[in-house]
């Protein structure tokens, strides 16, 4: 799997997921919902540890800078 979630995303990502799992766990989500929550929550910051997103991959878009090639 190449990379195509860049820093900025991945910070993102896991702030987004921290604040749903918040949401949700204080009951500011309903109930009904939560389970769903959880489950959205999980799929987005495991996409920002990993820094691969399928989603993207189908898209053909990247949010990585590209390094540099290193010269030996």
């Amino acid at each position: 799997m190449r990379k195509n979630v860049g820093k900025m995303d991945r910070v993102v990502r896991i702030a987004i997921a921290v604040v749903l799992s918040i949401l949700a766990y204080s009951k500011i989500i309903p109930s009904d919902f939560a389970l769903g929550v959880y489950l959205v929550a999980v799929i987005i910051a495991l996409t920002g540890f990993i820094r691969f997103c399928p989603l993207y991959k189908i898209l053909h878009k990247s949010t990585c800078r590209e390094e540099p090639p290193h010269i030996s």
